[in-house]
């Protein structure tokens, strides 16, 4: 269908009257909003990971509303939608510290803060709504996340079914998310209890110059899931990333440090942080560029599209286009966008007045405000196409927040600097920083709202609705983060912010370091520019590749994101999911063998939602158990030289659990097809 001459659609009265944006979801999602973004913050800066919530939300507006008779699908997804928030607004904790570590702000203004998340996060949403006809309606991107959401929400909210291979299909479904849930959920906490290691994990020496490797696998079936979701050409090109960098630019730099003192597992994990991330920055970065240059027409297209559906309500034929094609009008959207940069230019003046470079008052708020207009379009467009790709959750956003603040710093750089005296440098890279904070928060909401808006067109949602939902979700998380980041700086305070080493236990914020002494380094001029150039050129020769081989073969791919985030992104977090890729290439091999082989691959669809849904919830609800302890470890049950039985058992058990899950759904389709 062209989105630009859609078919006449008459809506029957059901569907005209269907509850879908209500009051009640409205007011569920927002207190799951209030509640997990305040669990994600805190683990986000102590583990620099955050959960997506919009599965773990979804599961819960189904517990609530199932007890009113008129509940719908589309209800539910409300819910998830505004929940989702949580899981991505929290992500500005990846930057907004950086203005404690660099001794800026002794703590969050929230009105200031506020501001900074609410502006950020409603443009995000008004910059995905052109974007959803290129990356969503127009698309092949797996979107793994929203497709498991979409999944779970209809098992759930299944109803009468038309006959009983339906009604059938429907319960085996709901058995395997269950059942995926509870596993999921069961390993998680015994992770937890440290009698399963939480990863296999180890590094070594290479040969007799100093080199160091290593690999992780870590042991969560969200991340099988996810690999299983994303496809075998994703998993491909994330292993070929992590091959680049810990089997050739980790040994390769920590050969070259000549360091045979430090213990291995530092050196490897020092070489990966202060070198060949910042190559896998690189590498993302001229990938990014190339996605946003092929995205270009689809984008053109979506706008036409906006354009049509717009002429269509002013026409007064608004009941004519499908239900899924009514975004909020562009007209619309850009009267948001225009009205957004009125207070961003006034948050910008007001930082600038007070960090005492008022004399260059109005270069700083014409030119962030630019900056801001136009990097926020770019980061949207490819933090999207990112979170098609591999899920919202495993997008890097601190890859982007490093290409965002070295942007910015370097506009400071040729364009303040020159004419301000050298006692300004910290105020430029406060600026710099703040900057970078609203955009990032552009970011982390397209990042999710795409993810969300492939849910509703999966089940048939109303896309203006969710976008509207989102807008709430926004307000709802940008009340809570300033206080809430209050609450964790005073009782624990950040690694590298002045005074830290006088507490017990400061909370590591890793992304939020890293992206503030990029800052630095820039502003003080002592980056290494090379390998970011290396990156660059890493990134270049694997787009070259990328099209070689679409030119050559029918099916073979290497998207070139992909590849940059293998590099940038730790083993933790890629290996599994490249495990999970291949694992879903077998189950499909196997479901292909079955009488019904897309019923078959749709139970293994709907055990990885099971799995992503388990892990989420459970780790949402230990994030708040270690938030309320105190306690970094409140569930382990054994100490220290457990590590190795630990991980021989937990790997074991992993391996195992995972094989006959699968081999159960496999079974369980065959008695269906009998």
């Amino acid at each position: 269908m062209d989105p630009r001459n859609p078919p006449p659609v008459i809506l029957d009265l059901d569907e005209k009257k269907r509850p879908e944006l209500t009051v009640r979801g409205v007011i569920v999602g927002v207190v799951i909003t209030l509640v997990f973004t305040a669990a994600n913050v805190y683990f986000g800066l102590k583990a620099g990971l955050t959960f997506s919530t919009s599965i773990p939300a979804a599961v819960i507006s189904m517990a609530i509303l199932r007890n009113f008779k008129n509940a719908t699908l589309q209800e539910n997804n409300i819910v998830q939608t505004v929940a989702s928030a949580a899981g991505t607004l929290s992500s500005i904790i990846f930057v907004l510290p950086g203005l404690i570590m660099i001794g800026w702000w002794t703590g969050f203004p929230f009105w200031v803060s506020f501001l900074i998340c609410a502006l950020g996060g409603i443009l995000g949403v008004m910059y995905s709504i052109p974007l959803r006809r290129a990356l969503v309606t127009n698309s092949d991107l797996p979107y793994p996340e929203g497709v498991a959401c979409a999944e779970v929400l209809k098992v759930g909210s299944g109803g009468d079914k038309a006959d009983a291979a339906e009604a059938e299909h429907s319960r085996a479904g709901l058995r395997a998310v269950l059942w995926g849930s509870i596993v999921a959920a069961g390993f998680f906490l015994i992770v937890k209890t440290q009698i399963f290691a939480e990863d296999v994990a180890e590094t070594f020496r290479i040969g007799k110059r100093g080199a160091v490797s290593g690999y992780d696998f870590n042991l969560s079936f969200a991340l099988l899931a996810i690999g299983h979701l994303c496809g075998l050409s994703v998993g491909i090109a994330m292993l070929i990333g992590a091959t680049i960098g810990w089997g050739w630019l980790v040994p390769y730099y920590s050969a070259l440090s000549g360091d045979t003192v430090t213990a291995v597992g530092t050196l490897a994990v020092t070489t990966w942080r202060t070198k060949v991330r910042f190559i896998g920055a690189g590498a993302i970065g001229v990938s990014a560029i190339w996605t946003l240059l092929k995205l270009i027409k689809p984008v053109v297209s979506g706008l036409a599209g906006a354009m049509a559906a717009s002429r269509a309500r002013k026409a007064g034929q608004a009941d004519t286009l499908p239900i899924t094609e009514r975004d909020i009008p562009i007209g619309i959207v850009a009267i948001i966008t225009l009205v957004c940069m009125l207070p961003i230019g006034w948050v910008l003046g007001s930082f600038a007045n007070a960090s005492g470079l008022g004399s260059h008052l109005w270069t700083l708020v014409i030119g962030g405000v630019f900056y801001v207009f136009l990097m926020s379009f770019f980061v949207s467009a490819v933090c999207g196409y990112m979170a098609g790709l591999i899920g919202s959750s495993n997008s890097p956003l601190s890859g982007i927040g490093i290409l965002v603040v070295i942007g910015a710093a370097l506009l400071l750089v040729f364009g303040v600097q020159p004419y301000v005296g050298p006692d300004a440098t910290k105020a430029l890279m406060a600026f710099a920083l703040f900057t970078t904070a609203v955009i990032f928060n552009v970011a982390a909401i397209a990042n999710n709202n795409l993810q969300d808006l492939k849910t509703g067109q999966l089940v048939d949602a109303t896309p203006w609705k969710q976008q509207v939902a989102l807008i709430i979700g926004v307000l709802a998380g940008a009340v809570v983060i300033p206080p809430v980041l209050n609450l964790v700086n005073q009782a624990y305070g950040f690694v590298g912010a002045p005074g830290a080493e006088l507490r017990p236990n400061p909370l590591a914020a890793p992304q939020a370091g890293l992206i503030s002494s990029l800052a630095q380094g820039v502003i003080a001029a002592n980056i290494d520019w090379s390998l970011i150039r290396m990156g660059i050129y890493i990134g270049i020769g694997i787009i070259v590749l990328d099209a070689i081989l679409a030119k050559t073969t029918k099916n073979m791919r290497v998207p070139p994101l992909a590849v940059g985030l293998g590099i940038y992104l730790p083993t933790a977090s890629t290996l599994m999911i490249v495990v999970g890729t291949i694992v879903g290439w077998f189950f499909d091999r196997a479901a292909d063998r079955t009488a019904r082989p897309k019923a078959t691959k749709d139970l293994g669809v709907l055990l990885a939602s099971g799995l992503i849904v388990g892990e989420s919830i459970i780790g949402v609800v230990v994030s708040a158990i270690v938030v309320f302890s105190g306690v970094a470890a409140p569930l382990a049950l054994v100490g220290a030289g457990y590590e190795t039985a630990g991980k021989i058992v937990g790997g074991i058990a992993f391996a195992a659990i995972a094989f006959i899950l699968y081999r159960w759904v496999l079974g369980m389709a065959s008695k269906r097809s009998a």
